[in-house]
């Protein structure tokens, strides 16, 4: 029989579960649902009408699955799909096995899932892709008219990281933005990287540097960046010459929304060190709490 905790747990009459599977305390599994073999259901999850959960599919608490969702049975090599903590996916949405589905996702109604998908994105569409990062605040723009006065800095919800508006003089010959680091931008480059040619659904960043400060001007076209301090996260959007944003440590940076055109330069006060870089959300939190401590 199926190990799972029948004071806590409800399931549908209809619902069918593989011997081998394990649902655990306080799930609710609907009307004509299949959990199949191996599978993990952990605590607290809702599993939706005529959802099909594939072979060795492991599920962790507090997710909502959602009606006529299918989890396909395991990949090539054997393996079935990780979802983290607290996902919600939507009705008819299908996921390809072999894939980790970050903690916090949102999986729109009606996707397919064929990649990864890192920690609290929002993904829609077949194939998926990321259009969004949940419980994110969208940054605010200035006036033009202010930024033409001096450069104007404009502090976010997010430790540390500010958007800097600066002055652009038009000139029928061409027009002109400047910025000085140390006396504006708050520390001196040793490196600098661009960014081009990146496919629209494609997703940049996704990590933190522990000393390493950077400094983002999208020089043409447009993108979006996303900033995390671990508590609070804010969408900017780079869409202008003059316009740029401030990293600190200890902010882990997503870059996506690329226009075909797009040209980011991002400015390092570091050399590059792999092991200056946290590449692991979860690690990333881990630090966040212990400097806090």
């Amino acid at each position: 029989m199926p190990a799972f905790e029948r004071s806590s747990t409800y399931i549908d009459p209809t619902a069918r579960i593989h011997p081998s599977a394990t649902v655990a305390a306080d799930c609710e599994v609907g009307a004509g649902a299949w959990i199949g073999p191996e599978a993990i259901i952990g605590a607290g999850c809702k599993i939706g009408v005529s959802a099909y959960i594939g072979t060795r599919t492991r599920i962790a608490p507090g997710t909502v699955i959602g009606p006529l969702t299918a989890f396909v049975d395991v990949d090539a090599d054997g393996r079935g799909t990780l979802v983290e903590r607290d996902v919600v996916v939507g009705a008819h949405s299908t996921v390809l096995p072999g894939l980790t589905i970050g903690a916090n996702c949102v999986i729109s109604a009606g996707s397919v899932v064929s990649r990864s998908v890192p920690p609290a994105a929002v993904v829609e569409g077949s194939p998926a892709s990321i259009v969004g990062y949940a419980n994110t605040v969208a940054g605010l723009s200035a006036p033009v008219a202010f930024a033409r006065k001096g450069t104007l800095t404009e502090d976010t919800p997010v430790k540390g990281v500010q958007i800097f508006h600066f002055p652009v003089i038009p000139d029928m010959r061409g027009n002109l933005t400047v910025g000085e680091f140390e006396r504006q931008i708050p520390f001196i480059p040793r490196r600098y990287f661009m960014v081009f040619g990146v496919p629209s659904r494609e997703v940049r960043g996704e990590h933190a540097h522990r000393e390493c400060h950077q400094f983002l001007i999208c020089m043409h076209g447009s993108c979006s960046v996303v900033a995390d301090d671990g508590i609070k996260r804010v969408e900017i959007a780079l869409d202008e010459p003059g316009k740029g944003l401030y990293l600190p440590p200890m902010t882990w940076g997503i870059q996506y929304k690329y226009s075909p055109e797009a040209m980011l330069m991002v400015f390092a006060s570091h050399f590059y060190d792999a092991g200056d870089y946290i590449r692991d959300y979860d690690t990333f939190l881990d630090v966040v709490r212990r400097q806090s401590a």
